[in-house]
């Protein structure tokens, strides 16, 4: 990608708040005659204008395919591509559901997931046909749009049309199936009106400090919801600027935002550990960037990336299905997410249904009363905006118990009333009896200038409760030896010696879904029987690792064996 020469928009006022309007339909009429430039693909761009009026020639050819006895979603298998975003807006415009394909599926999964949403049609490009091709998804062939066809720029000029609103869309007309990103499980399709997505833009625009001026950068795939709700809605909601890459590279990222001049970005926690990971240049600095949202990136990773690149990451909390849970508070701790944006916002025991105690906290952060103050965090208002999954009425009783909105986290509130992530449901380890937070072992892990990613879980003990197992992810160049591990986590002082790790998988390639989250559940259940190295912590005192043998695993399922707890092996 070379450096690009920009003429000087045309500007159109940025929308006020008092003339807020309802849908995303809305959102793209309004951009009508706006000439400030709307997306950025390489060395290609188009104004808001452009953007909205190939959506809407995308509309009126879908709505001529249209078959009224099915339901109208229209399943998109492409990288980042500007049709993605033109297929978005004629979404919008059609009243039709985008449903974002996930192309890191395959086989029979892949199959099952993409006829379960009962597309009409597919908009897809000859990889991803490729990666369809044999699978009964309920398409017939002849209703895929290939956007790499030779007749596809024809088609979509024959359906030119002047942008008009159709009047029966409204905000609770379903925009999106947002597939979940199954890092603990199967995934789900979480349906999004139109209503839901402005106000997300509209909240995010504020929350993000989002404006006109900004160019956002889009390398978090555009079939997940963090680029859709975190950067896509807001910045059409304010009329910035969106520049896409066809997916995150490390390699490339600062180069491209450097290229762009963007300033803002969107990311999860593995993307910017991939960042921090590769080689240090006298002129990372050297960007336009000043801020990001993301996920799931530790304090350590968020100081380094301030530090490197010069740009604040706003670390938050929010899912496909719901958001709008955590204020953000600019004086926090980085370990805290902010404060509860309401007071439906709480700390339960998900057996009682009691808020929790207040978190009692070391030095160093740690939780001392976890018992009592760790519980589930849950909307007890939130219940009426959840729109529900896509024909799975168990997943939706799941979210929704006794009239509240149940996200299936875990988090504490301390004495000044911030709110933290505690992980998932299943991050807390018994180990001897006491309650050990995964979450905290995998952010010590991350402070290791040679760990790239970590996942810490709960596996069997072979006599009573669990051990803590860790899985890291380390450059091709880097042998575990190289850490050090022991002797790091030796001087980590908020760890204590529960803490550790007893085992850890070492990898080059951990697991990780299509938008970049590692697959944590798959490899808990692998545990220490995996094909990666795995290094067991032998003898007492400072952790010393050595490599596991099939002989040590054969040694190990016979402890089992031998205290009859077999049965909780995976």
């Amino acid at each position: 990608m070379t450096s690009m020469t920009r003429k000087e928009p045309v500007s159109r006022p940025q929308l006020p708040q008092e003339e807020r309007l309802e849908t995303i339909a809305d959102l793209l009429l309004a951009r009508l005659g706006d000439e400030h430039p709307g997306l950025l693909d390489g060395d290609r761009s188009w104004t808001w204008d452009e953007v909205v009026r190939e959506s809407a020639a995308r509309a009126a050819w879908a709505e001529a395919l249209r078959d009224p006895a099915k339901p109208f979603h229209i399943g998109v298998l492409l990288e980042n591509h500007p049709e993605f975003i033109f297929w978005l807006g004629a979404g919008a415009l059609a009243g039709a559901t985008i449903v974002g394909i996930n192309s890191t599926r395959s086989g029979e999964y892949l199959e099952q997931e993409v006829r379960h949403t009962e597309l009409q049609l597919v908009v897809t490009d000859a990889a991803g046909e490729q990666l369809l091709d044999g699978l009964d998804i309920g398409v017939a062939p002849e209703r895929f749009l290939r956007i790499d066809d030779t007749t596809y720029d024809a088609q979509v000029a024959a359906h030119r049309v002047e942008p008009t609103r159709k009047p029966e869309i409204d905000a609770s007309t379903q925009l999106l199936l947002l597939f979940t990103s199954g890092t603990t499980g199967a995934s789900k399709a979480a349906r999004v009106g139109q209503g839901r997505l402005v106000g997300l833009g509209y909240q995010n625009t504020a929350k993000y400090d989002i404006t006109r001026k900004d160019i956002s950068y889009c390398s978090m795939p555009l079939f997940h919801g963090n680029a859709v709700m975190g950067l896509w809605a807001p910045t059409l909601t304010v009329g910035g600027t969106v520049a896409l890459t066809r997916k995150f590279s490390a390699s490339r990222f600062i180069d491209e935002c450097r290229a762009y001049r963007a300033t803002y970005f969107t990311y999860v926690g593995k993307a910017i550990g991939y960042v921090l990971g590769t080689p240090a240049r006298d002129d990372d600095a050297d960007t336009h960037l000043t801020h990001g949202f993301g996920t799931e990136a530790s304090p350590e990773d968020r100081s380094r990336f301030k530090e490197r690149f010069g740009a604040t990451l706003l670390e938050s909390y929010g899912s496909s299905e719901g958001a709008g849970m955590v204020a953000l508070d600019p004086d926090a701790p980085t370990s805290a997410l902010g404060r509860p944006a309401h007071d439906g916002v709480r700390i339960v025991n998900p057996e009682t249904r009691e808020q929790c105690a207040v978190a009692e906290l070391d030095e160093h952060g740690r939780v001392l009363n976890a018992e009592v103050a760790v519980g589930e965090m849950v909307n007890t208002t939130g219940a009426a905006a959840f729109e529900g999954y896509w024909k799975n009425p168990e997943a939706d009783a799941e979210r929704v118990r006794h009239g509240w909105f149940w996200t299936g986290d875990l988090g504490f509130i301390d004495k000044d009333g911030l709110i933290y992530f505690a992980g998932r449901s299943g991050d807390w380890i018994r180990v001897d009896s006491e309650n050990i937070s995964a979450l905290l072992t995998e952010r010590v892990l991350r402070r290791h200038e040679g760990i790239l990613l970590a996942a810490a879980f709960a596996v069997p003990d072979p006599r009573a409760g669990d051990q803590v197992m860790a899985a890291i992810e380390i450059p091709e160049t880097t042998r575990f030896e190289d850490l050090d591990l022991g002797a790091f986590l030796a001087q980590q002082t908020d760890l204590g010696t529960k803490g550790a790790p007893r085992f850890v998988r070492v990898s080059h390639a951990l697991p990780s879904t299509g938008s970049n989250k590692l697959r944590k559940k798959e490899i808990q259940l692998d545990g220490w029987r995996t094909t990666d190295p795995v290094y067991a912590w032998v003898g007492r005192g400072e952790p010393t690792y050595s490599l596991m043998t099939e002989d040590d695993k054969h040694a190990l399922i016979a402890e089992f064996d031998a205290n009859g707890r077999r049965r909780f092996l995976p």
